[in-house]
C-alpha cells in the first residue's frame, strides 16, 4: 500500500504588520490547509532583504542559473517549488497589492531558470483586506486583477480570493463569516 504524499502549502505574507488583517485571514486559511492534510510553512516577507528586479534578464538567458541578485529570494525560490499551493496574503495599500508583495512577485519572473514549467498546477489562493468599505475605491479590485493576469499567464489555478474591509490591525476578526470562509479555502486549496 503506497502512502498518499503530504501536500505542502506556502503562506506568504506582505504586509509589514504579522498580525494585521491579511495576516489574520491567512492563518486561518493555513488552520484549513492543515485540517485537509498539508504541511504549512507561512513566510513574512518584511522581514526578508528581497531587492527589486534590476531588468537584467539574466534568468532568462539560455542556460541561466537563476536570479543574479544575491538576496533572500535564492532561499526562497525552492520553497516555492516545492510548494503544490500558495497562499499570498496582503494588505492593500495606495490602490493595489503592498510593496512587499509587489516585489516578490517581480521576482517570480526569475523561477522559470529553475524548473521547467515551474508555475503549471500550481494552486493558488489570494487573501486581502483592505480599509475603505467598497472593493472598488479602495483598489482592492486593481489588486485581484493583478493577480488574476499574473496567475493567468504563468497558467496557474487560482482556487479562490478572500478579502474584507478592516482597517485596524485584528479588526478582521469581527468578521466571523469571512474567518470561516478563509478556512473553508484552506481546506480547498489542498484540494
Amino acid at each position: 500500500m503506497s502512502e498518499k504524499k503530504e501536500k505542502k502549502v506556502l503562506i506568504l505574507l506582505g504586509s509589514p504588520r504579522k498580525k494585521g488583517n491579511s495576516a489574520i485571514l491567512a492563518a486561518r486559511m493555513a488552520r484549513g490547509a492543515r485540517r485537509a492534510g498539508a504541511k504549512v510553512e507561512t513566510v513574512f516577507l518584511h522581514d526578508l532583504n528581497i531587492a527589486p528586479c534590476r531588468a537584467c534578464y539574466a534568468c532568462q538567458k539560455k542556460n541561466s542559473k537563476g536570479c543574479s541578485i544575491d538576496d533572500a529570494m535564492q532561499d526562497l525560490y525552492p520553497k516555492l517549488l516545492a510548494a503544490e499551493a500558495w497562499v499570498i496574503a496582503t494588505p492593500v495599500y495606495w490602490f493595489t497589492m503592498s510593496a512587499q508583495t509587489k516585489l516578490f512577485m517581480d521576482r517570480c519572473f526569475a523561477l522559470p531558470a529553475y524548473a521547467k514549467a515551474p508555475f503549471a498546477g500550481k494552486r493558488i489562493a489570494i487573501a486581502m483586506s483592505y480599509a475603505d468599505a467598497d472593493p472598488f475605491v479602495s483598489g482592492c479590485v486593481n489588486a485581484l486583477r493583478t493577480f488574476q493576469d499574473a496567475f493567468n499567464y504563468t497558467k496557474s489555478r487560482i482556487v479562490g480570493m478572500i478579502y474584507g474591509s478592516a482597517f485596524g490591525a485584528g479588526e478582521i476578526r469581527a468578521n466571523e463569516a469571512l474567518l470561516k470562509e478563509a478556512e473553508t479555502l484552506g481546506k480547498n486549496l489542498v484540494g
